[in-house]
């Protein structure tokens, strides 16, 4: 299931949580509220930056390209563990007006507003134990303060930005 982003933005986007399981920039729900993951976050990305050239450099080589394929450890990591995507780049890509403040999520037959940094300072869960969320999904949006960790905003469907 998709969740669109539209609204007072420059380009309407969809999300499609069931492939952030292959993204690197998931974070495990475990490690999400943490202060000491976003201050290693940032070391990390430059790394994973690093590695993901290198590896399309050397790719350029090899004929034919070759993907490096998921190790067994990793898949089983995958497929136990509970994952939260930052929604801040989704955002940034969707590109808010300067006149938008507030966003509204469509979560089943409820509409919730919040404020537009809430959200971009924000979570959704889209896996729980390496599978996407089928009865109350497609996502459900934690703050990153954890201030609703036992009670996450659940069933959205949709993001309108006004």
């Amino acid at each position: 299931m998709i969740v669109p982003i539209s609204g007072n933005v420059t380009y309407s986007i969809t999300l499609d949580p069931t492939v952030w399981i292959f993204d690197d920039r998931k974070v495990l729900l475990e490690e999400a509220f943490n202060k000491k993951q976003e201050i290693q976050e940032d070391d990390n990305e430059l790394e994973r930056a690093s590695k993901r050239w290198d590896r399309e450099v050397y790719q350029q080589n090899i004929k034919p390209p070759v993907n490096a394929s998921i190790k067994k450890f990793e898949r089983e990591k995958i497929l136990t563990n509970s994952y939260v995507m930052p929604l801040e780049d989704f955002i940034a890509n969707a590109e808010a007006k300067q006149s938008a403040e507030s966003a509204i999520l469509l979560a089943g037959d409820k509409e919730i507003k919040i404020s537009l940094d809430a959200l971009k300072d924000s979570y959704f869960l889209f896996a729980v134990d390496g599978k996407p969320l089928k009865e109350d999904g497609p996502v459900h949006l934690y703050f990153k303060d954890g201030s609703n960790r036992e009670d996450p905003i659940k069933h959205i469907s949709k993001i309108v930005i006004e």
